[in-house]
């Protein structure tokens, strides 16, 4: 076993998965969340300990003598503003003091409405709402820090096996594959350029164990961009059965979020949606090759694993 240690915080589908591709390199894991448990299960050769990512202190004292950070931790979706950029700031600081690199699994939130341009790394940041401005915020913040080697990835909208909380998540493939219809957002026609998370992992092992890639933002390599309901056809031939969509815009999902919490939050990202979203990501690409699963391979593996969940009751 490689005795480089690296910590991942966050014990979401990033960190879990980035921690199985850390393990497959034969390289020690630490996965830190505040309760210390992670709900998929136990990893073998990965520990697992509890710690405040807000608190600096605890974090050096996670992170002493580790090689490498990755921080893919992320609070509710409806507590972004309070919670996520003092999670952030903590981490930073306990890396720093701890000496090692820092990974920052991100999102394009940031960058805000394109008007259907091409999404590329250098790009200003335009978001007007919440959660953009805290994406970009914390960004700023981890990549104009003195004294840290930091590096971000930056991934779209996910998919996945342990994927549940997205718009191609748990109440999309399993309700298709109950034979129920699926609740999807906006123009599904538009080419929607997806992540699949065991890409969206590799790709920041890759930018941890290259030293160039530091001080800079990467977008991780993805699949050839198609229409979400390319994805819907590609789901129902892996399911062989029919797919009833319901798709909601803007107006609908503001009417909806007066009852649902998620929905509300969502409502700032329906630009998302209801014009062509293309990740552009030829620097990583040219940088490092562009290994990705192809979305039919990938949508086979999620179906697999949510057939298993439902199996288990969950």
């Amino acid at each position: 076993m490689n005795n480089q240690n690296n910590v991942v915080f966050g014990a979401g589908p990033l960190g879990i998965w980035v921690a199985h591709v850390l393990i497959e390199q034969g390289k020690k894991v630490t996965i830190v969340n505040r309760s210390g448990i992670i709900s998929s299960g136990n990893i073998e050769g990965v520990t697992v300990v509890a710690a405040d990512a807000s608190n600096s202190e605890e974090v050096f004292e996670v992170c002493k003598g580790t090689n490498s950070v990755f921080h893919c931790a992320m609070p509710p979706y409806t507590q972004w503003p309070e919670k996520f950029p003092a999670l952030t700031k903590g981490i930073i600081s306990g890396v720093k003091k701890a000496g090692a690199k820092l990974i920052y699994g991100d999102n394009l939130y940031g960058y805000g409405s394109t008007n259907g341009a091409v999404i590329s790394e250098d790009l200003p940041y335009k978001a007007i709402g919440s959660k953009g401005k805290i994406r970009a915020s914390m960004a700023e913040m981890i990549l104009s820090e003195e004294g840290i080697e930091a590096v971000i990835g930056r991934g779209s909208d996910f998919y996945g096996p342990m994927v549940k909380n997205s718009v191609l998540g748990e109440t999309f493939f399993q309700s298709a594959l109950l034979g129920k219809a699926v609740n999807l957002l906006g123009n599904i026609d538009l080419p929607h350029t997806y992540t699949y998370i065991k890409d969206f992992a590799a790709a920041l092992v890759k930018l941890s164990d290259s030293p160039d890639s530091f001080g800079e933002i990467w977008h991780v390599p993805n699949s050839p961009t198609i229409s979400t309901r390319q994805l819907v056809e590609i789901t129902e031939r892996q399911i062989n059965q029919t797919i009833k969509v319901r798709s909601a815009g803007k107006l609908m999902v503001s009417l909806l979020g007066l009852f649902n919490p998620i929905l509300k939050e969502t409502k700032e990202m329906m630009y998302e949606w209801e014009q062509p979203y293309i990740v552009d990501h030829n620097k990583f690409e040219n940088m490092f090759g562009s290994e990705t699963t192809p979305h039919e391979v990938a949508v086979k593996e999620t179906v697999e694993w949510h057939e298993e969940e439902l199996k288990d009751g969950k």
